[in-house]
């Protein structure tokens, strides 16, 4: 007889209890997530989250359970309960909406939303690009014209719009870049307009904690019902002006996007098999081969549109060739006390968030891990 197997099924015994208790949580968070509904309150509660998991972590440590462990269990629980709350829907802020016109609302992220309007209770219509023949009845009587297209088509979208506009509606953009897109809907419409950009794609299972870009446009008060709208579904909105969020997209999107792709470039033309790497790699390679591959498994012109958006990108993407160029000159010259000596630049300018990013890596690398086979 296996020596192991008698604690083995104790465990599993365990493991089903497990199972029940999680189980009976969600159904807890069921019913959460319908007075949440009714009530018109938030997915996401910072405050709550902070008080509960600061108690959890406490009570675990009294039972000589790691406080790390709860925590990490509880997070990944309601991971799946903000989830789990979209399915009863969210309350409609604003009665008066009639109806809401998503153009490009046949493609990911335009279903996404349209679909998050449709929990909320509005009427929701797509306008995709063979639906223009028409457009003038899909428009007709909108109160709200979302356009969700991509960045090279944003522009002759909107001019497009012009004839469709009255001065009643609210026009409003999804796109990733905010400058150029919001003048021209503030050229072409004189009613309210707001810029948007939501920080994340289409293939997230809850909005709770992400974030929204907002760039205002023209009558914020007009719009402000749609901002605590998506503030109902857990996301968190960050104002913004147009230019100053484009000039952050160049190193939050176009030059993380562009030294993603051309580490994977490089990769993939060097004599070296991807499955050895993979067999080999520490935590933190593999994770960083996971973010590469997740950028080569998307739609390549939509991050040839980010990187090629403007003049700013490229001159920033020269820059960091020079970087390159600096870093690699510290080796051909053995010079390690100028490399040192930079790093010890970068370690200060990063300041008290190099403790703050350790801690999140080291999470996210624990992740990694349990997760390897």
């Amino acid at each position: 007889m296996n020596p192991l197997a008698p604690l083995r099924e104790q465990i599993d015994q365990v493991d089903q209890q497990l199972i029940k208790l999680l189980s009976q949580r969600l159904a807890l968070v069921a019913e959460v997530g319908k007075v949440k509904s009714e009530h018109g309150i938030p997915v996401y509660a910072p405050d709550r989250e902070t008080v509960m998991i600061a108690a959890r972590r406490e009570e675990a440590e009294k039972q000589g359970i790691p406080a790390d462990l709860i925590e990490d269990v509880l997070r990944r629980v309601m991971r799946e309960s903000y989830a789990n709350e979209n399915k009863h829907g969210f309350k409609r802020v604003n009665s008066n909406i009639q109806k809401i016109v998503i153009v490009g609302g046949k493609g990911k992220l335009g279903g996404l939303f349209g679909n998050y309007l449709t929990l909320s209770g509005y009427n929701v219509e797509a306008l995709g690009r063979d639906d223009w023949g028409n457009a003038n009845h899909i428009l007709a009587n909108a109160d709200v014209v979302i356009v969700c297209v991509p960045i090279a088509n944003t522009l002759e979208t909107i001019e497009r719009l012009k004839p469709y506009l009255t001065e009643n509606m609210i026009l409003a953009d999804l796109t990733s870049v905010k400058h150029q897109p919001l003048q021209k809907m503030l050229e072409v419409h004189n009613g309210a307009v707001v810029g948007l950009h939501p920080m994340f794609g289409p293939d997230i299972a809850s909005q709770a904690k992400q974030v929204i870009a907002c760039c205002n446009g023209r009558y914020p008060e007009r719009y402000e019902w749609l901002i605590e709208q998506m503030k109902i579904w857990g996301a968190k909105i960050e104002q913004i002006e147009a230019a100053e969020h484009d000039h952050a997209m160049t190193y939050i999107q176009a030059l993380r996007h562009f030294s993603t792709f051309v580490f994977g470039l490089h990769l993939s033309r060097q004599p070296i098999q991807l499955s050895q790497l993979l067999a080999l790699s520490s935590p933190i390679y593999r994770l960083e081969l996971a973010m590469i591959g997740r950028l080569f498994a998307q739609d390549g012109s939509l991050y040839a549109d980010i990187i090629a958006d403007k003049p700013e990108n490229i001159d920033i993407i020269e820059s960091l060739k020079e970087s390159f160029e600096q870093g690699l000159d510290f080796f051909k010259r053995n010079d390690k006390a100028a490399f040192i000596q930079a790093f010890e630049e970068v370690h200060h300018w990063f300041g008290d968030y190099s403790e703050q990013f350790l801690k999140e890596s080291r999470i996210l690398l624990q992740q990694a891990h349990d997760s390897r086979r």
